[in-house]
């Protein structure tokens, strides 16, 4: 499918799949993009997306980046999903280790630069993995953040190069968190200690009542994105 199918399609289907239940979207994206992958962070939305992939395309691709700098419960999280379905998740890995990157960038680079170590460690792997596939689903939803406020259903990725699918665009938190219950879904236990969103180790604090659920990333900076997302 070249590039002006692609949009066309997208027109077509964005207004439609606007009143799609997330697995309708889901089932429509993995059968018109077979060369599809998901991308999976293990917070709340990913693991959400984990089950119904599991219950609608079990054969699908679903990949992490490998920061080097993820909480323990967040390895944890994904060890205990892996054996719960069955599943080898793909471990994508910046090209430099941590201590490559202080000896050529200077220690501790997420304080100094925020955004070179977002670069560095999740943008230049998420290019490099995303180049094999025509279609990629991400957790994100519209109410996380200003910056996610427009994101569509389906939307064709200029960063990227590639078709988007945001299949829980239109959830809210309460959403995510009934069908976390409903089904039984292992998830982060940092969500229990005031982490609605997690990242790196180094650059997530936890959220004070009253805080934006955002907050506890990047704190002290204006950095909202680690540059995944437009």
């Amino acid at each position: 499918m070249n590039l002006f199918e692609k949009e066309a399609l997208i027109r077509v289907q964005a207004e439609e799949l606007e009143n799609s239940s997330p697995e309708e979207v889901i089932r429509f994206a993995v059968e018109t993009f077979p060369s599809i992958t998901f991308a999976c962070s293990f917070g709340a939305e990913d693991v959400v997306l984990v089950d119904m992939l599991q219950k609608i395309s079990p054969t699908t691709d679903i990949f992490y980046l490998d920061t080097d700098f993820h909480f323990k419960e967040t390895y944890e999280t994904r060890d205990r999903m892996a054996a719960k379905y069955g599943l080898e998740f793909i471990q994508v890995k910046p090209k430099l280790t941590p201590e490559e990157q202080a000896a050529e960038h200077g220690e501790e680079l997420w304080k100094s630069d925020q955004n070179g170590c977002c670069n560095i460690r999740k943008v230049e792997p998420l290019t490099r993995v995303l180049g094999q596939y025509e279609a990629w689903i991400t957790g994100i939803r519209r109410d996380q953040a200003y910056t996610r406020a427009n994101a569509k259903k389906i939307e064709y990725d200029t960063k990227f190069g590639l078709v988007k699918f945001n299949p829980l665009a239109a959830w809210t938190s309460e959403d995510v968190w009934n069908y976390i219950r409903a089904n039984d879904i292992i998830y982060n236990p940092l969500h229990d200690l005031n982490y609605p969103s997690i990242g790196c180790e180094h650059c997530t604090r936890p959220v004070m009542p009253g805080e934006d659920p955002r907050a506890g990333r990047w704190s002290g900076t204006e950095k909202t994105e680690c540059g995944l997302h437009k």
